[in-house]
Parts: C-alpha cells; sequence; structure tokens
C-alpha cells in the first residue's frame, strides 16, 4: 500500500508534500499501535515515555523539569504525569537535598516489573519494522535527524 492508497488521495502537490503528509500519517499510525500494546497495562503513552526516562535514569532520581526535556512530547504535562505514575505505585517522589522546592522522581521496582513485562510485547511489537534493513533503518533515522536539523 502507498500514502496514496491509505489515505485515498490520487497525487500531491510536490514530493516534499506527499512525504510530509506520509510522515504524519506514519507517526500516527505507529502512535495507535503502541496505544493498543499498552493498553491492557494500563498506560498512556506519554505514562511509558516518563516511565522508560525513570528507568534510564535508575537507579539515581530525576526532576521533573529534566523529564521534560527528555520526552518524545514536548506539549506533555511531565508534573500531571509524575502524578498518575505515583498514584499506580509506580514511581515515588522525594524531597531533592538541594533545593527544597524541587522534587526528585524515581520508578519503583513495580514500575520496573511492569516495564519487563511491557518490554517483551515492545520487541515483538518493534519486529514489525524489520521490513527494513538494519542499513535502511539507520539511513531512515540519519534522514529524519537531518530533516530536524538535528544531525
Amino acid at each position: 500500500m502507498s500514502i496514496e492508497n491509505d489515505i485515498k488521495q490520487a497525487s500531491f502537490r510536490t514530493a516534499h508534500h506527499r512525504m510530509i503528509v506520509n510522515l504524519m500519517y506514519t507517526n500516527n499510525w505507529a502512535c495507535d499501535e503502541q496505544m493498543r500494546l499498552l493498553k491492557p497495562f494500563g498506560l498512556t503513552l506519554q505514562q511509558y515515555n516518563v516511565l522508560r526516562i525513570l528507568r534510564g535514569q535508575f537507579p539515581s532520581p530525576i526532576k521533573v523539569a529534566e523529564i521534560t526535556e527528555r520526552m518524545l512530547d514536548k506539549m506533555s504535562n511531565a508534573s500531571r504525569l509524575v502524578d498518575k505514575l505515583l498514584a499506580k505505585e509506580l514511581a515515588q517522589r522525594t524531597e531533592c537535598p538541594n533545593d527544597r522546592r524541587a522534587v526528585d522522581v524515581v520508578i519503583t521496582e513495580k514500575g520496573l516489573d511492569l516495564l519487563q513485562k511491557i518490554d517483551q510485547y515492545q520487541l515483538q511489537w518493534e519486529k514489525r519494522f524489520h521490513t527494513l534493513s538494519e542499513e535502511e533503518a539507520a539511513e531512515l533515522s540519519q534522514l529524519l535527524d537531518k530533516l530536524r536539523g538535528s544531525e
């Protein structure tokens, strides 16, 4: 299937216009698939992103502002997401010893266990992308970096 078939559009103004539409459509497709994977675990994409950031930081704590900087969705409210993870006992908050106004967040064992369960499904899901070779995947990633000016 091509983007033309998927969205039932015969043509685009330019190759760049086609690329932009295809990129946005593919992003939405990937996000929808990821949401389906996470739904049985009671997590949103943004909560999953925060948990993965916390796991990457573990055992060291991280401040909410630093979580915000590292999130994939820069429009997400990291404080609200952390509150949701606290309520689910997937993270815990502690007062920062150096700055009492700042809050440190760390993933809990329950959060680590949940991510470990999700990892099995995530690896299976990622196999769908193996229609591209390692070289093609690396090239696509490099092209996306170039597009964002992040080379």
